[in-house]
């Protein structure tokens, strides 16, 4: 073995060799390492969320914003104009009022997602729906980035990658300008999480940029401005 080879492995096996201590130890050890990069945006709120509109229209995404009072009007327009009757969404997506009462005022056929893993759809039935409607748990305004912790109102991580049609409701204050900022917000790790940067694309084939080869062709977000 090169001796440039062995002095690298000396240094991963000292850095990752186990240590004796108590937790209090560690959590203060953790607390004091250097961290140099950027921590917090230096946008204010509005010109955040411009941000965050910006990017998601340079992605190809949709953007509507509305009140809290209007959301339940500006979905069933959302999915009335779309054309759309099968419409999959998780049960516990809170909007403030009854989600299918507020539904049925467009005349939708919609189809709901049991949560429970053991009751769901099955991908062939989520193959047939014609959209999704979720909540989000947060978005990131610098690389206009929509983060999904799959909670009820998400909906399991299939709901979001099968059918061709994505609407996400998104709130104000769920923006925030940097990726630690997201960080900062959760309790604890997530332990599943979905990014979504637009629709999905890929130009991998002979540079031939292809729709929907990962997830929804079409996306579009409601911004309620609850702030």
């Amino acid at each position: 073995m090169s001796g440039s080879r062995e002095k690298m492995l000396d240094r991963i096996r000292a850095a990752t060799r186990p240590v004796a201590c108590e937790p209090a130890q560690l959590d203060a050890a953790y607390a004091a390492l250097p961290r140099p990069y950027i921590r917090a945006g230096k946008l204010d709120r509005e010109a955040c969320i411009q941000l965050l509109i910006e990017r998601l229209h340079e992605y190809d995404a949709e953007v509507v914003e509305c009140s809290p009072e209007e959301l339940p009007s500006v979905i069933t327009a959302q999915l009335a104009a779309s054309g759309r009757r099968t419409i999959i969404a998780p049960p516990k997506v809170e909007i403030g009022t009854v989600i299918p009462a507020a539904w049925e005022i467009g005349g939708l056929e919609c189809t709901f997602d049991l949560w429970d893993s053991g009751h769901g759809l099955t991908a062939g039935e989520l193959e047939e729906a014609e959209g999704v409607l979720t909540a989000a748990f947060c978005a990131v305004a610098d690389s206009g980035t929509i983060v999904l912790h799959h909670s009820a109102s998400e909906g399991r991580r299939v709901l979001t990658l099968l059918p061709d049609w994505h609407v996400c409701i998104l709130r104000a204050s769920q923006v925030v300008e940097t990726l630690p900022e997201y960080f900062a917000r959760c309790p604890e790790p997530p332990r599943l999480v979905t990014w979504i940067s637009g629709p999905s694309a890929t130009a991998d084939i002979e540079m031939t940029r292809i729709k929907g080869v990962h997830g929804p062709r079409f996306l579009h977000v409601v911004l309620v401005r609850d702030e």
